[in-house]
């Protein structure tokens, strides 16, 4: 999701070659650490929350890139309402750091798209951005007037989005933290941006499947997944680590894979 990542992945502390830590090649960026533990608590308290099965190929990943060992983590779970929660977490030799998270809504829920980014390298935090996202027109009114109400503080450094970035809401936090301080406000303000959420799930009912509000999301998400597919960067990269067919596969099928077509009840 974030506009300059090159990566767009996560990790949890990642284990890398040979069961060592992550750690020991320099260690995890603070606020990629500590926000990825701050999202998985605020997961692990959604309604019906459960594992999604995906090639145990996919969930700890290992590659090189002009002569840097890649590593790559990846957890994906589904709840009351959301289809997919993916929290991906990577690293590239002992320099860039990446968490990326995105929670994509059923589209019989009127539910946005979680996003949240960071991209870290030695000790410095170039970019850091959380939104819910619009799947339609506009967000569900009760979220945005929740979100409306949050105060993130203040950013020294906030960033441009770039040209495709129409897909983020009018409240996107989309900075570069300079301190600890900030990046401590980034995380409680991620944190609460998913509590709205969490409350909109709790509250959420579902529509039927042929219901026009229901294929309305559905169309909605799928130009979502295709407007984020557009920063090359992300495959780029990806292409020299791997390969062109690995990288499509894994974009296409894991970071932004189209949401199901709506099924009419048998």
């Amino acid at each position: 999701m974030t506009p300059d990542s090159p990566l767009r992945a996560a990790a949890e502390p990642v284990t890398g070659p040979k069961g060592v830590s992550a750690r020991t090649f320099g260690g995890i960026h603070p606020l990629v650490d500590a926000l990825a533990g701050r999202i998985r608590t605020c997961r692990d308290g959604l309604p019906g929350l459960e594992p999604l099965t995906i090639d145990p190929a996919l969930e700890a990943i290992g590659g090189s890139l002009d002569g840097e060992e890649i590593f790559i983590r990846n957890e994906v779970h589904r709840c009351q309402g959301l289809r997919k929660l993916h929290l991906e977490t990577a690293r590239l030799g002992a320099g860039l750091q990446i968490l990326h998270c995105v929670f994509f809504p059923e589209p019989s829920f009127d539910l946005p798209v979680f996003g949240a980014d960071i991209v870290a390298g030695r000790g410095v935090v170039s970019a850091a951005i959380v939104d819910l996202s619009p799947v339609t027109g506009s967000l569900p009114a009760g979220i945005d007037r929740a979100l409306a109400a949050l105060d993130p503080g203040p950013f020294s450094q906030e960033r441009e989005l770039p040209a495709w970035g129409g897909i983020f809401s009018p409240h996107v936090l989309f900075v570069r933290p300079v301190d600890p301080a900030e990046e401590e406000r980034f995380i409680d303000h991620v944190a609460a941006v998913l509590g709205v959420l969490a409350a909109a799930v709790s509250e959420g009912t579902a529509q039927g499947p042929t219901d026009p509000a229901t294929v309305n999301r559905w169309e909605g998400q799928q130009r979502y997944c295709k407007q984020q597919k557009q920063n090359d960067k992300t495959r780029r990269v990806l292409e020299k680590a791997f390969n062109p067919a690995w990288a499509d596969q894994y974009i296409e099928n894991l970071l932004f894979d189209d949401p199901p077509a709506p099924s009419s009840p048998s």
